[in-house]
């Protein structure tokens, strides 16, 4: 895979295409296998994608991919994606665009909404009778005088 294609995902019955110019490429030497030819070659591939600032996403999964990945981002909005797993730096590149990809997927699909539920009054009950119970045994230890 070229490092200049645009890539298209979809997901959840929506797609979105990213184009070569909103992502930069950067290689470096890979730590690893690789022998002597590890030392010559750069086959570490670094995808950089600026999510704070970028346009070809909708506003609502681009606010989901930054929560997503906050952890991830640089002070800039940067997000770093490093590929240095194989040898090759096409398979790196792919391997980068793989988990782009990944991460721009979960982010299309929206969150499923939080059903209420009800605490069984079993449960109420059984947290209650515990509450009992460790009482009496603390007001078994005390003194008379208390």
């Amino acid at each position: 895979m070229a490092e200049a294609e645009p890539i298209a995902i979809a997901a959840g019955g929506r797609s979105v295409l990213i184009p070569a110019d909103a992502l930069e490429w950067r290689f470096a030497r890979a730590s690893g296998p690789g022998g002597q030819h590890v030392n010559r070659t750069s086959s570490k591939a670094q995808l950089r994608f600026q999510v704070r600032r970028d346009r070809h996403l909708p506003t609502d999964v681009r606010e989901r991919l930054i929560a997503l990945v906050r952890h991830r981002l640089t002070r800039d909005g940067w997000l770093v994606i490093v590929g240095q797993r194989h040898r090759e730096r096409p398979r790196n590149i792919a391997d980068c665009v793989d988990r782009f990809a990944a991460l721009v997927r979960a982010a299309l699909l929206p969150p499923t909404p939080r059903k209420r539920t009800r605490v069984p009054r079993g449960a109420v009950a059984g947290r209650l009778e515990a509450k009992r119970r460790r009482s009496r045994a603390k007001s078994l230890r005390r003194g008379p005088d208390e």
